[in-house]
């Protein structure tokens, strides 16, 4: 793993000069810090074994670290921008990433697809956006009993509070707070949500739509 990991991050400073995948200002550290934060899923369950989808994976981060960590682990990386997508499926060739699929759509569209509405155990995203928005991309995807895993930061609560509606419309209930410090910074915090009822067949509702009219 440690070597695939360090490999990982020469290609994706390489990339990083071509197309802004992460922040320019102290690079490594930036780096670093996000791999330590996509294995944080590693310390509150066990994802081995799993049918896994990333949400707007961008440079990798959580999904593609979480395939590195757990080859066992099926691992779909669900990236919009062309650019970004491309750079997902060169990583996981040269790496041989035998465990992951890239796929250059939006979730709204996947959301509705036979092969991915309701195929997922585990939902995973990162720094994409409000929780009542990421709910109603993540549970359509995810097999009754499954799980969506979402990292948040300080305002965490807030968000919560904002998206109980969102909770009981789709069919989630939130079942775990993970609470940990990343490199000296505090308030980083995991959710968990399990999706206990089969979704309602309108959602997710079309492109865009969820974002500027969260439920």
């Amino acid at each position: 793993m440690e070597y695939k990991v360090k490999r990982f991050i020469e290609i994706l400073k390489e990339e990083n000069k071509k197309q802004n995948l992460v922040s320019r200002k102290s690079l490594a550290e930036e780096i670093d810090k996000h791999v330590e934060d996509s294995l944080q899923a590693n310390q509150l369950m066990d994802i081995s074994g799993k049918r896994l989808v990333d949400i707007g994976s961008g440079a990798g981060f959580p999904g593609l670290i979480l395939a590195i960590s757990r080859p066992d682990c099926q691992v779909t990386l669900v990236e919009s921008d062309r650019k970004k997508a491309q750079f997902l499926n060169n990583v996981a060739a040269k790496l041989q990433l035998s465990n992951v699929a890239v796929v250059p759509e939006r979730a709204e569209i996947l959301g509705h697809q036979e092969g991915f509405r309701e195929q997922f155990q585990l939902c995973t995203s990162r720094a994409v956006a409000a929780l009542n928005v990421l709910l109603e991309l993540s549970l359509p995807l995810l097999t009754v009993g499954g799980q969506a895993v979402i990292w948040k930061g300080r305002n965490y609560q807030q968000e919560i509070d904002e998206a109980q509606h969102a909770l009981q419309t789709l069919g989630g209930v939130l079942v775990k707070q993970h609470d940990y410090t990343l490199m000296q910074e505090r308030d980083r915090i995991l959710l968990v949500v399990k999706k206990t009822t089969p979704t309602p067949a309108r959602y997710p509702r079309r492109p865009g739509i969820p974002a500027k009219r969260p439920l």
